[in-house]
């Protein structure tokens, strides 16, 4: 199901001025740049992509299937073969650890400028697809697209502010936020921008409000249900672990886990420089822990669950039709029956009919002991060796409670990565399951 003339006499309008906001936002980047010495080059590359933006402008108003510029349907049909999960994962986790790796490029004003307005580009080009713009223009997606895109301008912001702090340590200079300490007044200093603020976000809401109205939908049934159902965005992550692991765990254990830890971080964290100032080299594990759980772990799970999750709870590409017949077929395995009855051609241990229950204990410790032995590595084994590598300092400076904390608390957090890519690699359920006691892993 792809763009049609009715589709595009709709959305002609919104692409249309889309890009004309597009192209007077690279024309304000322009004049500024202009007027500053030694950057006449890029006030001219930033002009040239307005008047591109009002020519694309001009070609979406006039709402023709030949005109209005889209994506070519070889590259939907490639960014949906290549959008799956696995892909998907891996492909997040590489994305951030290369604008880790050359953040002092990433960082420049024209080369993030430059990103920005490719991403812009790219989401008009995808929103000609009716299929995209479906799951993009739902009023329910809208603030959340937002959100990514101000949750890059930020993340941008503070990497700059950083790496400029950690050029001026190098050279021996104060931080930006030590040489500019200057107190400023609560009133009327801050008492004015914040009620200049709260009138703009109310004048945005009204705007918004009045243009884009909001999504209700019919009271609720028991007989009829949303497909898929989903809940609200800031759920979504746990929506998605509920994928992977029991409830038990993804609903209750692992944010009780982020709740404990983000109250041990004080205690944990025994380097006390970058406190008051942005840096990253004098706060690279932390920075690098933090940006690992709250992006990879949380923000990209948001983004999968809103806008690639479809009917059924399937996988759907950007550009892929939403249709509730899509089947998916997982031959889940277990652990157990992976190293019994595939690896050693057994059948999964079984106690005797009338066998005791201290007999059928064992039994059920015999069959889960592949499970049990790897989890007991992973978390009892792998820290000390740790302790005695990599993380050899942090084990001096942190102290044996301290550091084992610490270590399971990261081991902990890395089982929904590992356990994600298992499942997608593998099709393994559980690790350890215990059904009779309800205990799957």
């Amino acid at each position: 199901m792809h763009s049609n003339g009715f589709f595009l006499k709709d959305v002609a309008g919104f692409l249309g001025g889309y890009y004309s906001c597009i192209a007077i936002m690279n024309g304000i980047a322009a004049l500024i740049l202009w007027r500053k010495k030694g950057q006449v080059g890029w006030a001219l590359v930033w002009t040239a992509l307005a008047i591109a933006m009002m020519v694309l402008a001009s070609l979406a108003l006039s709402a023709s299937p030949g005109m209005v510029p889209a994506l070519p349907a070889s590259v939907r049909s490639l960014v949906n073969r290549l959008s799956g999960p696995m892909i998907y994962t891996l492909g997040t986790f590489a994305l951030l650890a290369v604008l880790f790796v050359f953040r002092s490029f990433f960082v420049k004003p024209m080369v993030a400028w430059g990103i920005l307005n490719a991403m812009l580009v790219l989401m008009g080009l995808s929103m000609a697809d009716e299929n995209f713009a479906a799951i993009v223009m739902k009023p329910d997606n809208v603030p959340i697209v937002g959100l990514v895109f101000l949750l890059a301008f930020f993340t941008w912001l503070a990497t700059k502010q950083a790496v400029v702090n950690d050029d001026r340590i190098a050279r021996g200079l104060p931080t930006v936020e030590k040489e500019n300490d200057e107190k400023v007044l609560v009133w009327p200093d801050l008492v004015y921008t914040e009620l200049i603020c709260m009138v703009a976000v109310m004048a945005f809401l009204l705007v918004w409000a009045i243009f884009l109205p909001a999504p209700l939908e019919e009271p609720a049934s028991s007989v009829k249900t949303p497909n898929p159902s989903k809940a609200p965005w800031y759920f979504l992550g746990l929506q998605e672990m509920l994928v992977y692991f029991d409830p038990w765990y993804a609903g209750v254990v692992l944010p009780s886990l982020v709740v404990f830890g983000l109250m041990a971080m004080p205690y944990l964290d025994f380097n006390k420089k970058g406190n008051g100032y942005y840096s990253i080299e004098e706060r690279k594990f932390s920075y690098l822990t933090y940006q690992f759980g709250f992006f990879v772990l949380w923000i990209t799970l948001i983004i999968l669950g809103t806008f690639l999750r479809g009917p059924n709870w399937n996988f759907f590409g950007p550009f892929e039709y939403w249709t509730p017949y899509k089947v998916e077929v997982l031959n889940n395995v277990d652990l157990p029956q992976m190293f019994w009855v595939n690896l050693l051609d057994q059948p999964l241990p079984k106690a005797p009919a009338g066998a005791s229950g201290l007999v059928q204990a064992g039994y059920v410790l015999l069959r889960e002991a592949p499970g049990l032995l790897v989890m007991g590595a992973y978390l009892l084994l792998l820290p000390p060796l740790l302790a005695v590598t990599v993380f050899r300092g942090f084990f001096a400076k942190l102290g044996l409670v301290r550091y084992m904390v610490m270590a399971n608390l990261m081991l902990l957090m890395l089982t929904l990565p590992i356990k994600m890519i298992l499942r997608w690699t593998l099709n393994l359920k559980y690790i350890i399951s215990i059904p009779e006691i309800s205990l799957n892993f």
